[in-house]
């Protein structure tokens, strides 16, 4: 049967370790959890960003081939077929 949790050890410094546990309490919330709601927060953000920066080579390809509008983009996907 697999593991449901692995420790972790990191380390932090003396003011961050007192905010952390501050903001735990705060939101009680156990520290693992805190951790696990953070990292999940920080990796959505990872893939909105990843996303936006696909989107900003998109925009751009599209207009290096002169694609600037909605209608363009449909003249292009209904063209051949």
């Amino acid at each position: 049967m697999k593991k449901r949790r692995v420790a972790m050890t990191i380390s932090i410094p003396p003011e961050i370790a007192k905010e952390y546990d501050k903001l735990a309490r705060q939101q009680v919330k156990n520290k693992s959890q805190l951790f696990r709601d953070m990292f999940t927060v920080y990796q959505t953000r990872a893939l909105e960003e990843k996303f936006f920066e696909l989107q900003r080579e998109g925009v751009k390809l599209a207009r290096q081939k002169g694609i600037l509008t909605e209608v363009d983009v449909e003249r292009i996907v209904f063209e051949d077929r």
